[in-house]
């Protein structure tokens, strides 16, 4: 079966967002070919060493393999990368075609996630001005009481809000590696929340080989 050449670092980019690709047909896919191998989730699960909750996930069109998971995939179902990011068989013909389109795929998907950091970065800026100019208009100006922490309050409020943004929208730019497997994954919201973290690096459990690392924050 042939494969497809891709760029690693958009490759890895466009897997674990997934947005452009179809997701439910990608699951469906997945789900025809283990069948057709006799398999059930748990017996997939174990071959990728992971659990069956994931192949349910990705079945469902609930999410897509992560790239560490890929080529194991394809081996385990006798597919093709590009096969698995089409969803379906492909013919020597419409082959290179398809390949083109999901490289395209990718690609837009890579310049959306940068968006999105940009569009973080402007919401903190945005957050920090409008707070301080709010706090110092409640600390400088002569207003009564009830006004300055009406101010205040506001500020506070426009804080709480845009952190509450901020982590939900980094928290899906990129993706982080586990130093012991090399192994490439996205923490949930509870544990991107609690991990410790340099600016590069979150301490984080390896959904796979189960270690508590510095896991290297990669953009997508």
């Amino acid at each position: 079966m042939g494969s497809i050449e891709l760029n690693y670092p958009v490759f890895c980019t466009c897997i674990e967002g997934g947005r452009n690709m179809d997701q439910i047909k990608v699951g469906k896919f997945i789900s025809t070919n283990r069948k057709l191998k006799h398999m059930t989730q748990r017996e997939l699960a174990d071959i990728l060493s992971i659990s069956d909750k994931t192949i349910s996930k990705w079945e469902t069109g609930n999410g897509l393999p992560e790239v560490s998971l890929m080529l194991p995939l394809c081996e385990a179902l006798d597919i093709s990368v590009n096969e698995l990011l089409s969803g379906e068989k492909l013919s020597i013909i419409n082959y290179q075609e398809k390949a083109e389109d999901n490289m395209l795929s990718l690609l837009k998907e890579n310049e959306a996630n940068r968006k999105r950091l940009f569009q973080t970065i402007v919401s903190i800026v945005t957050t920090i001005i409008a707070s301080v100019s709010l706090i110092m208009m409640a600390s400088f100006l002569n207003l009564n009481t009830i006004i300055r922490i009406f101010l205040i309050s506001i500020a506070l409020i426009i804080i709480i809000l845009s952190i509450i943004s901020i982590i939900l929208t980094d928290s899906k730019t990129g993706y982080y590696e586990c130093p012991s497997c090399h192994h490439q994954f996205m923490p949930t919201i509870h544990e991107y929340v609690k991990g410790y973290h340099t600016f590069t690096k979150r301490y984080l459990r390896c959904p796979k080989c189960k270690k508590t690392n510095l896991c290297r924050r990669k953009l997508k």
